[in-house]
């Protein structure tokens, strides 16, 4: 298996991805915040720079864990 999860924590958690560590903090990636263990750990990796958890329905480029701050949350607010 090319993905693993672990270290979850209260503030995020590392994902390994071909030998390469890579940390997803909540504050960055609030989608994951709250989520049970199961549901972090059901991750496939359809192509090289995308990662996707179908229990969640979250779609992600590696490159936005990489970075996050190039790829800054926006909101549709009022």
């Amino acid at each position: 298996m090319d993905i693993e999860i672990s270290g979850i924590g209260a503030d995020g958690f590392t994902l390994s991805l071909r030998g390469e560590k890579l940390y997803l903090s909540y504050v960055d990636f609030p989608w994951f915040a709250g989520v049970a263990a199961a549901q972090l750990r059901d991750v496939i990796h359809p192509s090289a720079d995308h990662l996707y958890w179908p229990s969640l329905d979250i779609d992600l480029s590696v490159a936005s864990i990489r970075d996050p701050a190039a790829f800054p949350l926006v909101s549709a607010g009022k």
